[in-house]
């Protein structure tokens, strides 16, 4: 029998593993509520407001002809200009560039098939015999799944639910040691909803400076940020250390089918060289996003559309509000704090309340088979008896989502004499 790379059956189950298996046992008497996978493009009606103009940038693309050509390895060189312009601009609207301005150039940036081409790609980069990486607890699963291919050691530190899921960077200076090779941070943070303040980011930046070690940015949801939150990229910090910033179209304009997303590296002292020329070496082997998206980009990244951004803030805050609160109302979940930013929200399940509930995953499988309300475990993300919940639906649905979880909490509660 012929074998298979033996990493792979290492990985941890994926997200969209888990959500066949949870579907395939939905009770066919309830059409299905998901909360599950973040998929803002399943509801156009709620975030297509003002969206015209870069649509209309990929149609024009397409119609023109003069894009059906595969385009450059590290893409177009207008996309490249656009994204590293509208990095940079990010980086100054958040002011925190005066003092040490951001040197971003066309050059620094790559494009790649989404920020999950993007985040494979630096892991299989960055990965050396023995070498670690450390990963925020709750994380994202793809992290541990590429880091498992790419033969990679993880650490983790742990986002604190006291403290608004911002870590403790003494944990994070205990995790690390001279075979760690960058530290992961996720901001907006998916799966918690967490923004993280300037002074956190400032900390975790001099850590990796303490350690000269990079910092993979990953910014996916970046400025999706409401609720009083300010979204500071960690490009502002690159003057104390390296960063490789990881963005993607695919959730702040709400086009994931698009799959379009780039790494960018921020490196003020020349340090990252090495990475950089391996970069180019894999990007040389890896096919890129579609040349018609990348010809759009500069449309689509242009100031032109900052009402399309509003416009999503503005219906996506009501929608997360109107989980948050229905969520208050069930006793054996627990969200310790309301999201300012991403998609999503962490809740704690309370097992001990719920007769037949001793996991997580047991709650998930439950929940669908009663209620056909799709939930993720928190134990894909690192986070036992908790689970992730995708807050971009409409109201209606929401409030139909939370009845169902509590009417499901509420037939199965201890009570006295059980």
């Amino acid at each position: 029998m012929i074998g298979s790379n033996p990493a792979i059956w290492k990985v941890n189950p994926s997200i969209r593993g888990v959500v066949a298996e949870l579907l395939s046992s939905a009770n066919p008497g309830n059409p299905v509520i998901s909360l599950g996978p973040g998929d803002p493009a399943a509801y156009p009606h709620l975030f297509s407001k003002g969206r015209e103009a870069f649509t209309e940038a990929v149609a024009s693309a397409v119609s023109s002809r003069l894009y059906d050509s595969y385009p450059p390895p590290f893409g177009l060189p207008s996309a490249r200009r656009a994204t590293a312009a509208y990095l940079r601009g990010v980086v100054k609207s958040c002011g925190n560039s005066r003092e040490h301005p951001v040197q971003l150039r066309e050059s620094d940036v790559f494009l790649t098939v989404g920020a999950t081409q993007a985040l494979q790609a630096v892991l299989t980069i960055l990965a050396s015999a023995g070498g670690n990486i450390l990963l925020p607890r709750p994380g994202f699963p793809l992290y541990e799944s590429s880091c498992e291919l790419a033969g990679l050691d993880r650490r983790y530190y742990d986002l604190l639910p006291a403290r608004n899921w911002e870590a403790d960077p003494t944990q994070i200076r205990y995790v690390a040691d001279a075979r760690t090779l960058a530290i992961v941070v996720i901001n907006p943070n998916n799966p918690t909803g967490a923004v993280f303040s300037s002074h956190h980011l400032l900390q975790i930046a001099e850590i990796a400076r303490d350690f000269s070690i990079p910092i993979i940015a990953d910014e996916v949801y970046g400025g999706m940020v409401f609720g009083g939150g300010r979204f500071v990229p960690m490009a502002s910090f690159a003057h104390l250390a390296p960063i490789i910033t990881i963005g993607s179209l695919s959730k702040r304009w709400m086009v994931p089918g698009w799959r379009f997303g780039w790494l960018a590296i921020c490196d003020r002292h020349g340090t990252l060289q090495g990475v950089r020329k391996a970069t180019e070496i894999l990007m040389n082997l890896n096919p890129g996003p579609a040349s018609v998206i990348q010809a759009a980009v500069p449309s689509i990244l242009s100031d032109a559309n900052a009402e399309f951004h509003e416009n999503v803030l503005a219906v996506l805050e009501p929608c997360m509000n109107t989980l948050f609160e229905g969520l208050k109302k069930i006793k054996a979940l627990r969200c310790h704090s309301r999201p300012k930013g991403s998609m999503f929200m962490m809740v704690e399940v309370d097992t001990t309340l719920l007769h037949g509930i001793e996991s997580d995953m047991d709650f998930a499988k439950q929940l669908m088979k009663e209620e056909s309300v799709l939930v993720l475990p928190g134990s894909i993300f690192g986070m036992k008896n908790w689970i992730r919940l995708f807050f971009g639906l409409p109201a209606d649905l929401s409030i139909d989502a939370c009845d169902r979880m509590n009417s499901f909490c509420e037939r199965r509660m201890i009570r006295d004499g059980w």
